[in-house]
């Protein structure tokens, strides 16, 4: 994990602020692969870190948290673990919620039957409490599961009006017609997203609809998102990464939340796969780059931190 230090005389910084022993491999997904800042850093230093590791020869993924001492990470301490894992799929996106809540993202880790089933944390969102515990409130009682049914969840972001979560999922690879669907859901608590039995808007009573897919012939590969927040035109507007599809993606809700007024894609083709899109206080956007993973084309100063501004 590294610091970029922002503004004049800013930069990546050249010592780690921590390092862990996270599994990767050369042509997987897997590794070090979310990280959150605590809503009250600034007094306590707590940092929250998702990656995956090797046990027994197969893939999980832990959560764990660390606190910031002198620039360093230190104090180690795991919150959840035995995320099952693979070389797909892992899912691994932190954020903390207007709740004040952590919410992760898990993948399938490959197997779709592991979304479907209630008592396993793999193709879910869940909801903690800042130590790992089970808050409360949620869907069921001593369960972190907030929703279930995913196939990949790679963004959660939260309307800045209405408080609603939102996230991005990718879709299947599959040759067509089975193949895209990647998918943008509003996530409701307890809510059955259909993967694998169904993808894309499928209609199903038994799950809930994205609000919009890819279709199945066009592939995003959606990545982090955010809600633009700050005043002004663009406040409102979904904001997500895409991988495949080298573009930030940008969604215009109408006031229930879920129709679609608007959507368009920018930044297309301009620098390669993006990773993640992040509003800072000015309302700009930091932009991630991942052209280093081995399925991009890097140019020279790949991969990078983009600052854009949207107008």
């Amino acid at each position: 994990m590294r610091v970029v230090q922002l503004g004049p005389g800013g930069g990546l910084r050249a010592d780690p602020w921590a390092t862990v022993p996270a599994s990767t491999s050369a042509d997987g997904e897997k590794g070090l692969l979310g990280i959150a800042l605590d809503p009250s850093f600034a007094s306590n230093g707590f940092v929250y870190v998702y990656y995956s590791y090797p046990s027994a020869g197969v893939t999980r993924n832990k959560i764990v948290r660390m606190r910031d001492a002198n620039d360093r990470g230190v104090e180690e301490t795991v919150l959840l673990d035995g995320i099952p894992g693979n070389n797909n799929h892992d899912g691994g996106r932190l954020r903390f919620g207007p709740d004040g809540k952590l919410y992760v993202t898990t993948g399938d880790a490959e197997n779709g039957a592991n979304a479907q089933n209630p008592s396993v944390l793999a193709g879910k969102i869940l909801r903690l409490n800042k130590d790992g515990s089970v808050p409360a409130d949620n869907p069921t009682p001593g369960s972190p599961v907030w929703s279930l049914g995913h196939r990949n969840v790679q963004g959660i972001a939260w309307h800045p009006d209405t408080g609603a979560l939102y996230e991005t999922e990718h879709g299947p690879s599959d040759p067509f017609p089975n193949c895209c669907n990647d998918e943008v859901n509003l996530i409701v608590p307890g809510g059955n997203y259909g993967w694998p039995t169904v993808r894309g808007g499928a209609g199903d009573p038994r799950f809930r609809d994205p609000l919009i897919d890819s279709g199945r012939i066009e592939t995003w590969a959606p990545s982090g998102a955010a809600f633009a927040s700050q005043p002004g035109p663009l406040r409102g507007s979904l904001i997500f990464a895409t991988l495949r599809g080298q573009h930030l993606h940008r969604v215009v809700f109408g006031p229930d939340g879920r129709t679609v007024l608007f959507q368009e894609k920018l930044l297309t083709n301009q620098y390669g796969r993006l990773r993640d899109v992040f509003e800072i206080a000015s309302g700009e956007f930091l932009v991630l780059t991942s052209n280093r993973d081995g399925r991009g084309v890097p140019a020279a100063d790949d991969d990078r931190v983009l600052l854009v501004t949207l107008r």
